[in-house]
């Protein structure tokens, strides 16, 4: 009997949704245009921006066939994590069908040419392997330096790629705050792999504001109501922002959003086997950090 050779993904489609990115939409376009492995198709989502994005945009779809061009126009106010999401769904709903890895990008990135090129190869090495990614750089006194607001374990919402079967089964992005970390939570729930890539820099030109406001804070606590941590992790969080940045403050508005949404009873993003699993994952992940093993 011969031995099959494996079938190696090639074919990856990416979806950027865009808002006013007129200063550096055109940067990661280019650097879309100089990967060592093109893109199969890549659609830029206009959110009705102000500014002259789209006609950047409009102009690379006449010199790439592969580059494509949608305007949308969504609610006007800015909804963390719903707006771009919903964008993303827009585009994701005119891709062909023919792609293997489907990518979430953002509008204000540098890409290193072979990042895709490296991302598939992950992807071919273990079947598996349900999301891989790089790390994000920030430009500080014009040195670039690690974006350091997670765990290295986790992949920046700014540049997610997915395997198509794990997407489909992690029933792709939830349109509120907190996409971005229940989509790993379910990988893991389902049995794939997460890869982080730390050879890979992206740059990332706009960088994640710290907001650490009041109702940022809010909009965080009723997030982890909705990602299913349960009152204790939620509060073990409040208090170590709360410790790091010594503003007590920020540890009651976390609160105060969290029992919001339980009052509220706030429509979860997760049902309740996704949630005891995450809960006991999130607990190990706080006991190792202890130094309890």
């Amino acid at each position: 009997m011969l031995n099959e050779t494996p079938h190696l993904l090639t074919k990856y489609a990416i979806v950027i949704p865009a808002y006013n990115e007129s200063s550096f939409i055109g940067v990661t376009l280019d650097s879309l245009i100089a990967q060592t492995l093109l893109p199969i198709e890549v659609i830029v989502v206009d959110d009705n921006s102000s500014d002259n994005t789209a006609a950047i945009v409009r102009d690379y779809t006449k010199k790439h066939s592969w580059i494509k061009l949608l305007q949308i126009t969504s609610k006007s106010e800015h909804q963390p994590g719903s707006k771009v999401i919903q964008a993303f769904q827009k585009g994701y709903d005119q891709l062909q069908e023919n792609y293997e890895i489907i990518v979430k990008l953002d509008a204000d990135l540098g890409i290193p040419s072979n990042y895709f090129e490296c991302i598939l190869a992950h992807f071919n090495q273990d079947e598996r392997i349900g999301m891989v990614g790089g790390f994000a750089y920030i430009e500080q006194n014009g040195q670039w330096i690690l974006e350091n607001l997670t765990d290295k374990d986790h992949i920046r919402g700014a540049f997610k790629a997915y395997r198509k079967a794990c997407f489909a089964e992690i029933g792709g992005l939830r349109s509120q705050m907190g996409w971005d970390t229940v989509d790993e939570l379910l990988c893991r729930f389902y049995n794939w792999k997460i890869v982080t890539i730390e050879s890979l820099h992206i740059k990332h030109l706009k960088p994640t504001g710290a907001s650490y406001n009041k109702a940022a804070l809010y909009k965080q606590g009723s997030a982890y109501y909705t990602l299913g941590y349960g009152f204790w992790i939620t509060l073990i969080a409040a208090a170590k922002l709360a410790f790091r940045k010594k503003k007590l403050g920020y540890f009651f508005s976390y609160l105060q959003g969290y029992v919001s949404a339980w009052k509220k009873k706030s429509p979860k993003m997760v049902d309740n086997e996704q949630e005891k699993f995450i809960r006991n994952y999130r607990w190990k992940k706080i006991i190792t950090k202890l130094g309890f093993h």
